[in-house]
C-alpha cells in the first residue's frame, strides 16, 4: 500500500527536504509537509512531543530537523513510526552521511581512504556524522578548522574511543598534497551566539584554482551545501567538483532509506 511521509522541518532545508520528498514520491509515495515553524501550531507553543504523537497520525513516518541536539531521539521515544534525523541542531545529520559515504566510495573508494574535513567542525553537523561513520572504514581523517572551531570534546572521544587514524590542523596546506578527499563545509552563521565571534573566522578557508595547485590531480572536492564563500564557482567545472553530484545522490540513497525503513516496520 501506498506510504505517507511527514516532513516536520523546524529549521530551512532545500537539499533535505526536497530529496526526501523526491525519494518517496519515486517510490510511489507521498508526503505530508508541516509547513515549518511559522505555518504551524509550533508558533502557538505546541511542544515537540505533542507535535510529533499528532503527526504520528496522518503518515507513516517522519523526518524530522529541529535546532535542538537529540530532538529526533525524544521525538522517536513518543511515537511508533519511524523517525528519520534530518539534522538537530550542530548534532548530527546522519542520512546526510549515507549519501556522503556513496559519493566517496563512487569517487574515491572508502578503502586505504585519506581525507580532509575543513571549516565549521563545531557546529557542523555533517562533519559529526560522517567522522563518526569513517571509524566503520580505513580512513584517514584530518580535521582543518580554527582553533575556536575545531571538533567538540565528544565527537573527538568517540573517535579516539574507535581507534580513528585523527589528525588536527589549522592550515590547510599542511595536509592538502596528501588528501584523496577534501570535504568542505560552510560556517555555521545561525549557530554562533555572537555576530562579532563570527566575522572572526568568516572566510577563513576559501579553495579556489591557487589553491586546488597543490592537491592531487585526482583529488575530489565535495561539500553538503549550501556554500557561502568557501569553494570558488571557478572550481564548479573542475573534474575535482563533486558536490553537486553529491547533493543529486541525496534521492537515490535516501530512497533506498526510506525503502529499508518501511520494510523492516511493517
Amino acid at each position: 500500500p501506498e506510504k505517507l511521509l511527514a516532513l516536520c522541518f523546524y529549521e530551512p532545508s532545500t537539499r533535505t527536504k526536497m530529496s526526501f520528498e523526491a525519494a518517496m514520491k519515486r517510490l510511489g509515495g507521498d508526503v505530508v509537509d508541516m509547513g515549518g515553524v511559522d505555518a504551524s501550531s509550533v508558533k502557538k507553543g505546541e511542544s515537540l512531543a505533542d507535535t510529533v504523537r499528532v503527526i504520528e497520525g496522518y503518515a507513516d513516518g517522519l523526518v524530522l530537523r529541529h535546532p535542538r541536539e537529540g530532538a529526533a531521539k525524544m521525538a522517536a521515544e513518543f511515537v511508533d513510526a519511524p523517525v528519520i534525523n534530518a539534522g538537530d541542531g550542530a548534532g548530527h545529520h546522519p542520512s546526510q552521511t549515507l549519501l556522503d559515504l556513496y559519493t566517496i566510495r563512487e569517487s574515491a573508494g572508502l578503502d586505504d581512504l585519506t581525507i580532509g574535513i575543513v571549516g565549521d567542525l563545531k557546529y557542523g553537523r555533517t562533519v559529526h556524522s560522517l567522522a563518526t561513520a569513517l571509524t566503520e572504514f580505513d580512513a584517514r581523517m584530518h580535521f582543518v578548522s580554527p582553533e575556536s572551531l575545531r571538533l567538540p570534546r565528544s565527537v573527538r572521544f568517540d573517535l579516539h574511543e574507535a581507534g580513528a587514524q585523527v589528525r588536527e590542523h589549522t592550515e590547510l596546506e599542511e595536509v592538502l598534497p596528501e588528501l584523496d578527499v577534501l570535504y568542505v563545509t560552510r560556517i555555521q552563521r545561525e549557530r554562533f551566539p555572537d555576530e562579532d565571534e563570527y566575522q572572526k573566522v568568516a572566510g577563513e578557508y576559501r579553495i579556489d584554482a591557487e589553491t586546488l595547485d597543490a592537491a592531487r590531480d585526482d583529488l575530489t572536492v565535495m561539500h553538503p551545501l549550501p556554500r557561502v564563500d568557501e569553494i570558488a564557482p571557478e572550481i564548479d567545472d573542475t573534474e575535482h567538483a563533486d558536490y553537486f553530484e553529491q547533493a543529486h545522490n541525496g534521492v537515490p540513497v535516501r530512497m533506498a532509506l526510506l525503502d529499508l525503513l518501511f520494510q523492516n516496520h511493517e
